[in-house]
């Protein structure tokens, strides 16, 4: 498997998006240190922030907020702010980690949570958290938490989807985020995918592609009202 600079993933339940999730990140060589950016459905905390120590409890075990890696892409941002609040009643960070706790073995972590959705606060939390994987010799690997096109057709959730996914896959952020305000994409983690293809680019970016696509309507045969799941490999 080969070494990504970071990665979106979906986080609905898993019986309808776990097969999305786990191919992406079997697709990958994991690092031990990630930074997962997701957003903030509950609307707890500041529009961006990071929690910057602590520990999660799984129940494959503890796993450590990485404390200096945290720290550093603080310093770097203009628009993050430490914050647990965020986290207390949200899902889109935690259901990435037994993923990564099952497939890379000890891990440490930064998560990072987003209400905003303006391209300069996602490109300033994104090139934070690159310049601050930049000045570090291990691996890092960014995972943007999101999932697609929510509550509608089959037909039109692709179609919809396809849009967002080219400028996704074109390694377009502004794009992407302009592309889902035009269209009116329900698509919950734009403003983490944006913030991760920011960081990518600013660590070198050539290329992207898509691991799986599928709706829950794949899954439930329900296609009248489906949500997208996404898997996408940033290198």
């Amino acid at each position: 498997a080969r070494r990504a600079l970071g990665v979106m993933a979906p986080h609905a339940g898993y019986i309808y998006s776990g097969a999305v999730a786990g191919e992406v990140y079997a697709s990958v060589a994991l690092p031990h240190r990630f930074v997962i950016i997701g957003p903030n459905h509950t609307g707890l905390g500041p529009p961006a922030s990071l929690m910057a120590e602590g520990t999660w409890r799984l129940p494959g075990g503890d796993v450590a907020i990485d404390t200096a890696l945290a720290g550093d892409i603080l310093s770097r941002s203009s628009v993050l702010t430490a914050d647990s609040s965020a986290h207390a009643h949200e899902h889109s960070i935690e259901v990435q980690l037994p993923f990564l706790q099952y497939l890379a073995g000890a891990l440490e972590f930064v998560p990072v949570s987003l209400m905003v959705t303006d391209a300069a606060s996602c490109r300033d939390v994104g090139e934070a958290v690159a310049a601050a994987i930049a000045g570090r010799d291990e691996p890092v690997l960014i995972v943007a938490s999101s999932d697609m096109t929510h509550y509608e057709s089959q037909e039109e959730a692709q179609r919809k989807d396809r849009l967002a996914l080219d400028r996704i896959l074109a390694l377009d952020p502004d794009g992407l985020l302009e592309t889902v305000r035009i269209h009116g994409i329900s698509m919950c983690g734009v403003a983490p995918a944006a913030a991760m293809l920011y960081a990518c680019k600013q660590l070198g970016a050539a290329g992207a592609e898509m691991v799986k696509y599928e709706t829950s309507g794949d899954v439930t045969g329900d296609f009248n009202q489906v949500v997208g799941y996404a898997g996408v490999v940033v290198f």
